[in-house]
C-alpha cells in the first residue's frame, strides 16, 4: 500500500507540475501600440468532419514570407493542429481599411479546389493571440434549381477584423467576411484575386480573465444539462431503494432460513446460494487474462480520476490546444505502475506462477488495440495528407514514453504486486470437484444479463454523451465538467448496483460462474456507448466520407473498450465485495 501511494503522490505531483508549465508557458499578452499581434493559421476543412482537417496554405491563400511554424506540444500535435504564420498582418491598435493581402491569380486547378471546398462548407481556423476564430471559404448561390451544375460558387476575399481590447490587452475578435467582396469560381478558367482585409478596434472594460467566457456554453445549454443530471439522480435514488428494498428482504429471508434451526438444516439439502458455498470461490477460467482486464480497469479509473480533477483546477480552460491529449499520455504513462501491480497482485492470489506472462498481457490488453487502430487510421490520415497524420518525430516520442516510462512503471509495479503476499479472503473452502450448474431459462443467461446490466447505466447518461460526442466530433466547446463529474458517479454507483443485484439472482439459481459474469455485465455499457455510434453517425451528425468514418468508429471502439474495461473492474469489485460479505454471514460446512 506505501507503493501504491508514493506511486499516486508521483502522479499528482507530475500532473501539477504540467499543470504549472501549461499557466507558466504563455506569455502575458500585453502590447504597446503599434506592436504586432501573433496571428497564426491554423487549418482547414469541411465543417461536417472534424477529423479532414488539412494545412491552411495546402489552399493558395496569400502566405507569408517565410512562412513560420509555431512549435507546438505533444497534445497539439495529436490533436491535429499546424499552426504557422498568418496571411495577415495585424499591429495592435493600428486600424486598416480593404488593406491589400497579396494578389494572385488562380489557375483552373486551384480554381476547381477552391469550388469543391465551397460546396463541401470549408472553413478556416485561426489564432489571434490565442484566441480562435473561424470563417467560411465562400458561398454556394442556388438560383432556385435542384440541379447543382446550375449552382454559382462565390470565394470570399475580404475578412473584416473587429477587435476589442481593454487597455493593453487583446480581449475578443470577431470575423465576418464581406459578402459582397466576392470572386466567382464557378467556371473552369483562370482567375485574378485581390485578398484584402479590414481591421477595426473597439475598447471595453471586460477584465483579461473573463476574455475566454465567450467560448463557454450558454446558459439554457447548462440548463438542460444540470436538468439532465437531475433526471439522473432521481433515477439513481429510486434504482438504489428499489434494489436495497428487494436485497435486503430477500437476504434477511435467506439468512433467517439458514440461520433457523441448524439441527434440522443439516438433514436436509441445501438450495439457493447457499448450497454453493464450495464452488462460489472457485477461481475463473483464464485467470490471467480476467486479472490483466482487473488490472487495466483500475488503471483507467485512477487516469479517469486525475483527469477530472485537472478539469477542477482549471487546466482544460477553452482552446487550451492539446492539454487534455498531453495529460492523458502522461497519466497513462504514470499510472502503469497501478495497473501492474493490480494485475499481479490479484494474479497471485488466484494461484497464479506465471506472473511475467501476466504482466506482459496486462501490457498488451490495452495498448495492444490501441497500437492496431493508430497503424490503421494513421495510415489512412497519411494517404488523404491530413493533419491528424503524426509526424515520425511524433511517433517516435511517443515510443520512447511508452519503452521508457510506461514499460517500466508496469514492470515495477508487477514486481510490487507480486511481493505484496497478498491473499485471497475466501469466507468458504472450495471443493475439489465443481458442482454441476443446473439448466438455467434464457433469460438468466449471459447475454440477456449484459444486455440488462448495460441498458439502465446508458440510459441515465445518454444525454450527457451527446453533449461530449457534438465537443470531440463537432464543434461545440465542453466545460460543464462539474455536471460531467457527477454523471460519472451516477454511472458507477448505478453499475455497481446492477452488477449486485444481477450477481445475486445468478447465484441463487445455483449458478457459479459470477466472475466473468459481474466483470462482463459490468462493461457491457461500453457496448451500449458504441451501439449509440451508430445512431450519432447517421441521424446526429453530418459527417461523410471513408477517412471522417474510419476514424469515428476506430476511435470510438478505443473509447468504448477502455469504458468496458473501467466499468468491468468496477463491476467485478461490488460483486465480489458483495459475495464476501453475505458468505460470511452464513456458517458453511
Amino acid at each position: 500500500m506505501e507503493r501504491i501511494r508514493a506511486c499516486l503522490v508521483a502522479v499528482a505531483l507530475a500532473s501539477l507540475f504540467c499543470v504549472a508549465h501549461v499557466r507558466s508557458s504563455a506569455s502575458d499578452h500585453r502590447y504597446k501600440a503599434g506592436d504586432e499581434v501573433p496571428l497564426y493559421a491554423n487549418k482547414v476543412g469541411p465543417f461536417g468532419n472534424p477529423s479532414e482537417t488539412y494545412r491552411y496554405f495546402d489552399f493558395p491563400f496569400c502566405s507569408s514570407v517565410p512562412l513560420k511554424e509555431k512549435k507546438e506540444a505533444l497534445g497539439e500535435v495529436l490533436n491535429g493542429d499546424r499552426l504557422v504564420s498568418g496571411p495577415y498582418r495585424i499591429d495592435f491598435l493600428s486600424e486598416k481599411d480593404a488593406e491589400i493581402a497579396c494578389k494572385r491569380k488562380l489557375s483552373k486547378e486551384e480554381v476547381a479546389r477552391f469550388r469543391t471546398a465551397i460546396s463541401k462548407d470549408y472553413y478556416f481556423q485561426m489564432y489571434f493571440d490565442d484566441l480562435p476564430f473561424w470563417g467560411f471559404f465562400g458561398k454556394v448561390y442556388n438560383v432556385g434549381k435542384a440541379d447543382p451544375s446550375d449552382c454559382k460558387y462565390y470565394l470570399y476575399k475580404h475578412p473584416v477584423f473587429q477587435i476589442f481590447y481593454n487597455k493593453d490587452r487583446v480581449i475578443e475578435i470577431n470575423v465576418r467576411m464581406d459578402t459582397r467582396a466576392v470572386v466567382d469560381v464557378t467556371g473552369d478558367e483562370p482567375v485574378d484575386v485581390d485578398f484584402m482585409y479590414t481591421v477595426k478596434w473597439k475598447e471595453i472594460d471586460v477584465p483579461f480573465e473573463k476574455r475566454l467566457d465567450k467560448y463557454k456554453s450558454s446558459s439554457s445549454l447548462r440548463q438542460i444539462q444540470w436538468f439532465s443530471t437531475l433526471n439522473s439522480c432521481v433515477t439513481l435514488l429510486l434504482l438504489t431503494a428499489f434494489l436495497a428494498t428487494i436485497l435486503m428482504r430477500i437476504l434477511k429471508n435467506d439468512f433467517i432460513k439458514y440461520a433457523h434451526d441448524e439441527e434440522s438444516a443439516d438433514q436436509e439439502e441445501e438450495t439457493g446460494w447457499k448450497s454453493i458455498h464450495g464452488d462460489v470461490f472457485r477461481y475463473p477460467k483464464h485467470k490471467s487474462l480476467f486479472a490483466a482486464a482487473l488490472g487495466c480497469g483500475t488503471q483507467l479509473f485512477t487516469i479517469t480520476i486525475f483527469i477530472f480533477i485537472l478539469a477542477v483546477v482549471g487546466v482544460f480552460y477553452p482552446y487550451n490546444r492539446g492539454a487534455l491529449l498531453t495529460a492523458l499520455v502522461v497519466i497513462y504513462a504514470l499510472t502503469s505502475g497501478i495497473a501492474g501491480y493490480a494485475a499481479a497482485s490479484f494474479y497471485c492470489q488466484l494461484e497464479g506462477t506465471n506472473w511475467v506472462g501476466n504482466l506482459l498481457l496486462t501490457g498488451s490488453l490495452l495498448c495492444g488495440p490501441l497500437f492496431v487502430t493508430f497503424c490503421f487510421l494513421n495510415t489512412v490520415a497519411v494517404a488523404y495528407k491530413v493533419t491528424a497524420a503524426l509526424p515520425f518525430g511524433t511517433i517516435v516520442v511517443i515510443f520512447l514514453i511508452w519503452a521508457l516510462v510506461s514499460s517500466p512503471f508496469l514492470v515495477l509495479g508487477g514486481i510490487a504486486g507480486k511481493d505484496s503476499k497478498a491473499e485471497f479472503q475466501a469466507p468458504c473452502r472450495t471443493t475439489k470437484c465443481p458442482r454441476d450448474i443446473p439448466p438455467l431459462p434464457w433469460y438468466r443467461k449471459t447475454l440477456p444479463q449484459i444486455a440488462m446490466a448495460g441498458l439502465l447505466p446508458f440510459s441515465a447518461i445518454y444525454i450527457e454523451i451527446y453533449y461530449l460526442f457534438a465537443s470531440v466530433w463537432g464543434h461545440r466547446i465542453y466545460t460543464t465538467y462539474v455536471i460531467l463529474f457527477i454523471v460519472f458517479i451516477i454511472l458507477l454507483i448505478i453499475t455497481a448496483f446492477i452488477t449486485v443485484a444481477l450477481t445475486y439472482f445468478q447465484l441463487a439459481a445455483e449458478d457459479h460462474g459470477w466472475w466473468w459474469r459481474s466483470f462482463l455485465c459490468g462493461g457491457s455499457t461500453g457496448l451500449f456507448m458504441y451501439a449509440y455510434c451508430f445512431y450519432y453517425y447517421s441521424a446526429q451528425s453530418d459527417m461523410s466520407g471513408f477517412m471522417q468514418t474510419s476514424f469515428f468508429f476506430g476511435y470510438m471502439a478505443c473509447i468504448c473498450y477502455g469504458f468496458f474495461l473501467m466499468l468491468g473492474a468496477i463491476g467485478f469489485r461490488a460483486s465480489l465485495f458483495f459475495v464476501r460479505h453475505i458468505y460470511r454471514s452464513i456458517k458453511c460446512e
